[in-house]
């Protein structure tokens, strides 16, 4: 189990205070699939809430102590039945399969103002892979090769 200093505690409360539970346990209790999603949660987030439905506030503490010791995971807060956890996010290797030049990538555009007395207009856009910037500064979808028909049925 993580250990954490009471002004790490203090200042990750803190951060977690607008985030919304993404794990929700039922009355089945802490089961693999729960357990797994979990870490999951962790394993993207770091910091998570989870809640957990049940009266009982003994079994929530119990559940709180298992996951954080199953888990590798520190204690944020334990308020009702939310449960504030924490973990430091893992470096998640990218795979080298991946082309280059897909994907979503930024693109600034200048475009000089009409009267070419103004300053030029600057803007940052979002292009995706299948897109492109023309000479003008407009974006353009590039378009899939038409075959003929008529090669098709030779």
């Amino acid at each position: 189990m993580l250990n954490l200093t009471p002004v790490e505690r203090s200042a990750l409360r803190a951060e977690a205070h607008g985030l919304k539970p993404i794990v929700m346990i039922g009355e089945a209790g802490l089961t693999p699939a729960v357990m797994k999603e979990i870490e999951l949660g962790l394993d993207s987030h770091g910091l998570i809430k989870v809640r957990v439905f049940g009266d009982d506030r003994e079994a929530r503490i119990e559940m709180y102590e298992t996951i954080c010791a199953e888990l590798d995971a520190a204690p944020v807060q334990h308020i009702g039945k939310l449960l504030v956890l924490y973990r430091p996010k893992k470096e998640t290797e990218k795979t080298g399969n991946a082309k280059a030049g897909k994907g979503m990538r930024t693109v600034t555009i200048v475009k000089p103002s009409p009267s070419g007395t103004k300053k030029p207009t600057v803007s940052k856009v979002l292009l995706k892979g299948n897109e492109r910037v023309t000479q003008g500064g407009n974006i353009k979808r590039a378009k899939k090769r038409q075959t003929s028909s008529k090669k098709a049925l030779a």
